[in-house]
């Protein structure tokens, strides 16, 4: 039999993934396999749902759809999203560390891979007294488990801290003692959450090396998630790339730290970044190209974020109000776009040189008030107004797009243009009638924000939400870069019954001061006319 037949089985396979929290899909329809006796890298921007996807393969997390096969060496298979998670680890043989450090600081460095043999210990005690006597087979498994705890001490370079206090070790020591502990289980997978976090360039040497030996002695395979580039190109041999809860790359180091997709939405921050990232992973080509070729027209702003549009839409929402990531804002989703309306890119850094201006467009709208709310969708309209596709198009707004430029040109005339989309909700209204809107906020999901956004655009009244049609929730989404968010919330049913004099549930939670509104609420009114009694 060929011995490497089972190293290249699939051990973990990852079949339409998906979690969701209420409204929020923290991991979409994630498909993805590591193989046994190689260690496979998840990587991807701060909120990617790489830790999401730990927790539900190590069942600290139930997923909403899809499932996870686990196949040990046996060839026994486990579905580990319908498993407690003690019976992960027990059974399948999965073990984890944290992003955050969790041993056991008061207890040394031996007792702590002593309690992770504890099982062993227990069953071999008949879980009966005779552990405290150290007897029969007992004394065995506590000789096999001191041994056990000392060879991986060895491993990690700690057996000369073996009677000190695990909380005295350098952080660094304690990294390596948390794989040591966790290997000290027997796991057949062992998955890391960013076990080089805060390690100096020589403990990130000394943790490839642990990694390494593992995979090599051992024959146990890793699911690691990092994000220091350095050590991801140089251990793992199989990458997934995430964005946003969406696999955009799969594949070996050399060809994911090529896909344009991935300079785009993980390395393309700004272009010190990119060459330091670039230099890490010893990519001397695309650091030629970004030498030859600079691009300080379109480089974004220093404070760019990964968050597409205004921070203020990230901050000050109210209670029922979700964050939402705008259609615009994935940059592998946006260089896959530019792709479509401009043929012919020649390589990775001409997409990346695509997807910068509309980054740069949403970063520098943080300061010019109404214009930092232009979607997204229509920078890509203008890309696209360069190819051929759209050459029709383009000639036939030769006359439109002349009288917008001499309009522009008129005192206030930009900022006006940039407050209103071109294709707008239908039933806009130039004031409130009577002078006086209503508290929109009173609708969950509209909070204080996106009410002064609503009542930018001309949205006063309820019975204003409550007659939208169809296209007018197309363009209050794209105005308000919202995907899917007013029907999941019922605006138009809460609108409706607000529009009546009739109260929802939430409605009354707002009027009694129980969520924070622009508006005066009923309590506070109350409250005042009693103070001024």
């Amino acid at each position: 039999m060929d011995a490497s037949a089972p190293m290249n089985k699939t051990l973990l396979q990852v079949e339409h993934l998906s979690m969701k929290f209420g409204g929020l899909v923290a991991i979409g329809d994630l498909s993805f396999e590591a193989r046994r006796g190689e260690i496979t890298a998840l990587i991807g921007p701060n909120g990617a749902g790489k830790t999401t996807v730990f927790n539900c393969i190590t069942g600290f997390y139930k997923p909403t759809e899809g499932m996870i096969r686990f196949t040990d060496q046996s060839g026994g298979e486990f579905l580990l999203e319908r498993m407690p998670d003690f019976q992960i680890t027990a059974k399948a043989k999965v073990a984890r560390t944290f992003q955050n450090i969790r041993l056991f600081s008061g207890m040394t460095v031996l007792e702590n891979l002593l309690v992770a043999q504890h099982n062993k210990l227990m069953k071999a005690s008949g879980y009966t007294i005779v552990g405290m006597l150290g007897l029969g087979s007992y004394r065995r498994a506590s000789s096999e488990s001191v041994e056990l705890a000392k060879h991986w001490l060895e491993k990690a370079d700690l057996m000369d801290r073996a009677d000190d206090p695990a909380g005295d070790l350098p952080y660094g020591a304690q990294r390596r003692l948390e794989i040591a502990r966790a290997m000290c289980t027997g796991p057949e997978l062992l998955c890391l959450d960013e076990p080089a976090a805060g390690l100096n360039p020589k403990e990130s040497l000394a943790l490839n090396d642990l990694l390494m030996d593992i995979k090599n002695s051992t024959g146990t395979s890793i699911l690691l998630i990092e994000h220091d580039m350095s050590v991801v190109m140089q251990i793992s041999d199989h990458i997934v790339v995430l964005e946003y809860g969406r696999k955009i790359s799969d594949g070996d180091p050399a060809f994911v730290r090529s896909d344009p997709r991935v300079i785009a939405a993980y390395l393309g921050v700004d272009d010190e970044e990119v060459e330091t990232v670039l230099t890490d992973v010893g990519d001397e080509n695309i650091i030629e190209q970004l030498e030859a070729h600079p691009d300080t027209a379109h480089g974004p702003n220093t404070s760019a974020s990964m968050m597409a549009g205004p921070i203020s839409e990230t901050i000050d929402h109210v209670e029922g109000e979700r964050v939402t990531v705008s259609k615009g804002a994935s940059k592998a989703a946006l260089v896959e776009a530019r792709g479509d309306v401009a043929s012919g890119v020649p390589s990775a850094l001409a997409a990346i040189a695509k997807a910068k201006p509309a980054r740069s467009k949403a970063i520098k709208g943080k300061g010019d008030g109404p214009a930092k709310a232009k979607p997204a969708q229509k920078e890509l309209a203008e890309v696209g107004a360069t190819s051929s596709a759209a050459a029709p198009a383009k000639t036939g707004s030769k006359a439109a797009t002349a009288s917008a430029a001499k309009t522009a040109k008129a005192p206030g005339a930009k900022t006006a243009a940039a407050a209103k989309p071109t294709a707008g909700i239908s039933n806009r209204l130039s004031a409130p009638r009577g002078g006086k809107a209503d508290n929109l906020t009173r609708i969950k999901g509209i909070g204080s924000v996106n009410e002064k956004k609503l009542n930018d655009h001309g949205i006063y009244h309820f019975d204003q939400i409550a007659t939208w049609k169809k296209a007018d929730v197309v363009a209050a989404e794209a105005y308000l870069a919202f995907d899917g968010r007013i029907a999941r919330e019922d605006w138009i049913g809460q609108a409706k019954l607000l529009a009546k004099g009739k109260d929802t549930e939430f409605s009354r939670r707002v009027d009694a001061g129980d969520v924070p509104t622009s508006h005066v609420s009923a309590k506070s009114a109350a409250a005042k006319r009693g103070g001024r009694k």
